[in-house]
């Protein structure tokens, strides 16, 4: 039975409240999913605001431009990687925005209904590209890539202790069946790991999917790409907020904001959700939203 995701935007108060969209501002939303943060920051800068949305997975920009129809000639949808947010830019002639803000988590859409395996409840096809368009599938980097590249793949992405022992697992498999699907994978990363070993709050797979996410999309090879260059996309004075779900994004953030000269740090420290959020959405429970202004000439 098919359901409709229910999107909830995780910290959407604090990202406003930093954000502070303005009548008559131009926002980036870089990474759009079902349009959630944008259609407050729409709301907040009516009746002239702005917002340029980004995503490279054609079936989130297509729910979100259902959510926002009501905000008609105030959006422009961009099927492009947040990392090419400065060259889109150029191409609308516009030269720097107000503010910027980056939502780095995985949309309801993706995890729950999309059925290209982001999730390891249930079966689907081992694919995990943001973007079709993308030429390698998870199944493809698990029967390509040797067990040294897989293990470093775990290890460097999913920060998965067992990582050697799972790349050993996956290549005994593939060589007598090529791993296709998300349920092949969990069994064999529950065989790998020795009971002792699995964790207690989240599922013992979880590192190892976030890895295969991680490596197929060079999904920190675009945050690095977009944090280099948000002083030149957005105006002297205007934001940039970041939200990470795991500590590899989280680290390079933090290390992004501090060492640029260009930019002030406007938060601290991480800013986490409050209880009440972590209740009625527990996916906010691991978001880390950092801000940072762009400093003055």
């Amino acid at each position: 039975m098919g359901t409709k995701p229910v999107h909830l935007p995780v910290l959407l108060d604090e990202v406003m409240h930093y954000l502070a969209p303005q009548d008559g501002g131009l926002y980036v939303d870089g990474n759009l999913g079902l349009g959630g943060h944008s259609g407050v920051i729409l709301e907040r800068s009516s009746p002239g605001g702005r917002v340029i949305g980004f995503d490279w997975d054609e079936d989130a920009l297509g729910r979100a431009r259902l959510n926002l129809e009501r905000y008609q000639g105030r959006v422009e949808f961009v099927r492009r990687n947040f990392a090419e947010i400065r060259e889109v830019l150029s191409e609308l002639g516009v030269d720097r925005v107000d503010g910027l803000l980056l939502d780095l988590g995985l949309s309801s859409l993706q995890l729950d209904v999309s059925g290209r395996g982001f999730t390891f409840q249930g079966s689907e096809p081992l694919d995990m590209r943001m973007d079709v368009r993308s030429p390698e599938t998870a199944a493809d980097l698990l029967n390509r890539a040797s067990e040294q590249e897989l293990a470093d793949i775990f290890y460097l992405y999913g920060e998965e202790r067992q990582a050697r022992r799972i790349a050993s697992f996956v290549v005994d498999v593939r060589r007598k069946t090529p791993l296709a699907t998300t349920d092949q994978l969990v069994k064999i990363v529950e065989n790998a790991v020795p009971r002792r070993f699995w964790p207690k709050k989240i599922h013992v797979a979880t590192k190892v999917f976030q890895a295969l996410r991680i490596a197929v999309n060079r999904e920190l090879d675009n945050l690095e790409k977009i944090l280099d260059s948000v002083a030149d996309i957005v105006k002297p004075g205007g934001r940039i907020c970041v939200i990470s779900f795991h500590s590899l994004e989280d680290r390079l953030v933090k290390r992004a904001f501090r060492n640029n000269p260009a930019l002030e740090l406007v938060t601290a420290k991480a800013v986490i959700a409050a209880n009440e959020e972590i209740l009625a959405n527990p996916r906010s429970r691991s978001a880390r939203l950092r801000v940072a202004a762009v400093r003055g000439v």
